[in-house]
């Protein structure tokens, strides 16, 4: 009888599943004016060095417990091992509760932008929460199914985001407009709002810790996980830098933070128009949506295996850990994620919020300090393992990844203290802000009262899901 999911993934699927979380052409067309615009600077290539920095520095020590750590649960898992089990459901609920918010904020976004593309090839003026319904439910039919089929969705949307992404960025390049420098100059990276600068640019890495999230379906665990995440964060921080220097510099230097906030939704739309050709506007356009329908469905993925994990642990229901006699996949975790969501996304509607405005920015935001706080507990629970590994005769780390944990850790803080710091600005204002941050502590010390069976991150052999007739 089957009893677990299948070791299909290698490096590339991995990395494929990482980088479509991502949702590298969102980024670039949708993200970087939100960036500008909320910072008020053009230093976006710096901010992405420097997120991908901080980093791979967390990486390094992420990557050294791998090993240690025999379930999927990321973060979670890592804490568990580290800081013990208490802070490891905390951590587990703050993970559920964030990628739920970054799955629903990015669902609404998409209803906003697949509807406003309907409009403009049909004239029909679709409400964007019925797309989004739409979106829903194709993201639960793929995540119901093997993970296989969500990598070869998520890899042709990739593929095609990557192509368009690097063709404005050519377009740029043999424009003959004028390639600027300030973007980065670490005065002009102060200047305005950095904090909720660099909290949207580590945002458009969130979805990195898949490497370790679709463990139980990779192939050699121990050395994908880690080739995986290097590959992922240095070419996604690489594919920023290089993307956001090059739309500045096409938008030019003095324009660009007051064209960002003019327009953000068709800002580098109209840049690609421009560079590469009018039909690229257009091609840009669908790739947005597709792009956003890719992390959607990876994010979707993600908080599958977390509900996986955390059945397989006796913390929720045993019947999370149900595996689909047939597609071998999480299939009841999934269903109960896309219940979870769409009630959100309802919940979200009936109250009349904005979808951009309110819900994404919002949403989002919220969502990104929680995964930041993730790593920031996931760095220091490294430095811990470490250290009784150390006094117990076990494998030690070296000083080297003891020392890249720690600066990991304590990059993480910085940008989360920003973040924090700037969190009225997105919210739209102080009272906003608390509210966000209380429910933040709530979810966490909720998790960490959860009754569970007690020992230790090894993972359980998870039942057979057989669908009624």
């Amino acid at each position: 009888m089957e009893t677990t999911l299948n070791r299909r993934l290698g490096v590339p699927g991995i990395v494929l599943m990482v980088i479509a979380a991502a949702a590298p052409i969102t980024v670039v067309a949708a993200n970087f004016p939100i960036i500008i615009t909320v910072s008020g600077s053009i230093a976006v290539p710096l901010m992405a060095l420097t997120a991908m920095l901080i980093l791979l520095l967390f990486s390094v020590g992420f990557s050294w417990m791998t090993p240690h750590v025999p379930d999927a649960g990321a973060f979670y898992s890592y804490v568990d091992r580290g800081l013990g089990r208490r802070a490891g459901l905390g951590t587990a609920a703050i993970a559920l509760f964030a990628y739920v918010l970054l799955t629903v904020s990015m669902t609404c976004y998409l209803g906003v932008q697949a509807g406003n593309l309907i409009q403009l090839w049909t004239g029909m003026e679709l409400p964007w929460w019925l797309i989004s319904a739409v979106m829903l439910v194709l993201v639960g039919f793929l995540g119901y199914r093997d993970i296989n089929l969500s990598a070869k969705v998520l890899g042709i949307v990739l593929v095609l985001e990557v192509v368009a992404v690097l063709a404005i960025d050519l377009g740029v390049l043999f424009s003959g407009r004028e390639l600027t420098s300030t973007p980065f100059s670490p005065v002009e990276a102060m200047s305005g709002a950095p904090g909720l600068g660099v909290l949207f640019v580590f945002l458009g890495f969130f979805g990195f810790e898949a490497t370790a999230v679709f463990r139980n379906e990779a192939r050699n665990p121990e050395r994908t996980i880690p080739r995986a995440t290097y590959i992922a964060v240095l070419s996604i921080g690489a594919l920023y830098a290089l993307s956001s220097w090059l739309v500045i510099s096409g938008l030019g230097e003095g324009n660009a933070v007051s064209a960002s906030s003019e327009n953000p939704d068709q800002v580098v739309i109209g840049l690609a128009g421009q560079v590469v050709a009018p039909i690229m506007a257009d091609i840009v356009q669908v790739l947005v949506v597709t792009s956003m329908f890719a992390c959607m469905l990876a994010f979707h993925n993600i908080v599958t295996r977390y509900l996986f994990t955390l059945g397989q642990r006796g913390v929720l229901p045993g019947s999370l850990a149900q595996v689909h006699h047939r597609h071998h996949a999480p299939s009841r975790a999934s269903l109960w994620v896309s219940a979870v969501t769409s009630a959100v996304v309802v919940v979200s509607a009936l109250a009349q919020l904005d979808p951009v405005q309110q819900i994404y920015t919002w949403y989002s935001g919220a969502g990104a300090i929680g995964v930041i706080v993730m790593m920031a507990l996931t760095s220091f629970a490294v430095v811990a393992f470490g250290s009784r590994a150390r006094k117990s005769a076990g494998q030690a780390p070296s000083g080297l990844v003891t020392a890249a944990a720690v600066l990991g850790g304590i990059g993480l803080l910085l940008v989360l203290a920003l973040s924090i710091w700037n969190l009225p600005l997105l919210v739209g204002g102080s009272v906003a802000a608390i509210v966000w941050g209380a429910t933040l502590v709530i979810v966490f010390a909720a998790g960490a009262a959860l009754p569970s069976r007690a020992g230790t991150a090894a993972a359980e052999e998870p039942a057979v899901l057989t669908p009624k007739a």
